[in-house]
């Protein structure tokens, strides 16, 4: 039985428009949101494929790059990978960074190179042994490293950076403050104060003229939230002064006392929205707005940031959504394109756009998402 060509026509396009979103999807992804057989999904990336729009790997497709436009037609030889391997260090293997590496792998498979992924724990001292041991067994030419920032011993943590023997660049990392050697890494990360921003202005489009930020403890990606905060609410004439620095997911001791103090600072300070970051937190404080009687979205709106499980909550949180895939996928590009052209390469420094994914949370039933 042939298939229908317009039906597969509109298929093809809803799969590369997946592809374009999130830099790499994976087969069994794409049959269960296209309602199709896995079969079906791996016929439509083979026909893409071939015709240069994305690039086959194993389990599913990623999008073209310039070091490799997509795969060739199937009579023509294909070009020998380039031997390099690139290490790649990240703080936590579960929570937010399984994306990002996903789209660092993704990018590696379709650039034919290797990618050495090492976990470590937000901590300097763990962060230095697991680069040592990359290093020590000799089979990387380059490293992306997401190093802890904070607390004591930044400055002597980004000169033994810039000490290593292989090229690096921070992957949603930036250094703090000016230093010789800071001056001279290169990153790429997520534009998190233009995230915040967007979360803002959705907001006061929608009405809402005092908006509260309660943001995680100790989290790299604050000092970025904060900047979007002041900029946005000095530019939309909003009071700034509701900020909470402390966690309110549910394994935080005494969240529900915390939460409850910010549900009493809105009702004093007549605030009729919250921007939480991140999930697990944002989470937590619908919860206790649900339990307390309190309306979301007609009483209090509700924004999140990360939007790795915003989803899940009832009602689902509107959030922010970091690029995360794309971060990883730009950061093996980097690398590649540095180790290959050497010095004539200028040096990058790249901020990836995040998108705002909107929910029930945020918008009234009255009003459209």
């Amino acid at each position: 039985m042939t298939e229908d060509r317009p039906f597969a026509h509109q298929r093809r396009e809803r799969l590369m428009g997946e592809v374009r979103r999130h830099g790499t999807v994976r087969v069994r992804d794409l049959a269960r949101l296209l309602e199709v057989s896995e079969l079906t999904v791996r016929r439509d990336i083979a026909a893409l494929s071939a015709r240069g729009l994305l690039t086959k790997v194993h389990g599913g497709a990623t999008l073209p790059t310039e070091l490799h436009p997509g795969q060739d037609p199937p009579r023509r030889k294909r070009p020998e990978p380039t031997p390099l391997t690139i290490g790649m260090v990240v703080p936590s293997l579960d929570y937010y960074w399984p994306r990002v590496v996903g789209g660092a792998r993704a990018a590696a498979a379709a650039l034919g190179v290797q990618l050495q992924l090492r976990g470590s724990s937000y901590d300097q001292a763990e962060d230095r042994r697991q680069v040592r041991r990359l290093i020590e067994a000799g089979q990387v030419q380059g490293l992306l490293l997401a190093p802890t920032l904070d607390g004591e011993g930044v400055d002597e943590m980004v000169d033994w950076i810039g000490d290593l023997p292989v090229p690096t660049i921070m992957v949603e990392r930036q250094v703090p403050h000016w230093t010789p050697t800071a001056s001279q890494l290169e990153w790429v990360r997520s534009d998190h104060a233009l995230g915040l921003e967007m979360a803002v202005r959705h907001l006061h489009e929608h009405g809402h003229r005092r908006v509260g930020l309660v943001l995680s403890e100790g989290s790299p990606t604050s000092a970025h939230l904060v900047q979007g905060w002041f900029k946005a609410c000095e530019e939309l004439d909003l009071p700034s002064d509701f900020v909470v620095r402390q966690g309110v997911s549910l394994y935080v001791p005494g969240h529900r006392r915390i939460i409850e103090g910010i549900l009493d600072r809105c009702r004093r300070s007549g605030s009729t929205a919250l921007i939480v970051h991140s999930d697990p937190d944002a989470i937590s404080v619908a919860q206790y707005l649900t339990e307390q009687g309190v309306a979301i979205p007609d009483d209090i709106a509700l924004v999140g940031y990360d939007d790795e499980v915003a989803h899940l909550a009832q009602p689902a949180i509107t959030a922010v959504r970091p690029p995360k895939a794309r971060v990883g996928r730009v950061a093996v590009e980097m690398m590649v394109a540095r180790l290959m052209e050497g010095r004539r390469r200028p040096g990058q420094r790249v901020l990836v756009l995040p998108e705002l994914n909107l929910r029930e949370s945020s918008v009234k039933s009255t009003e459209s998402l």
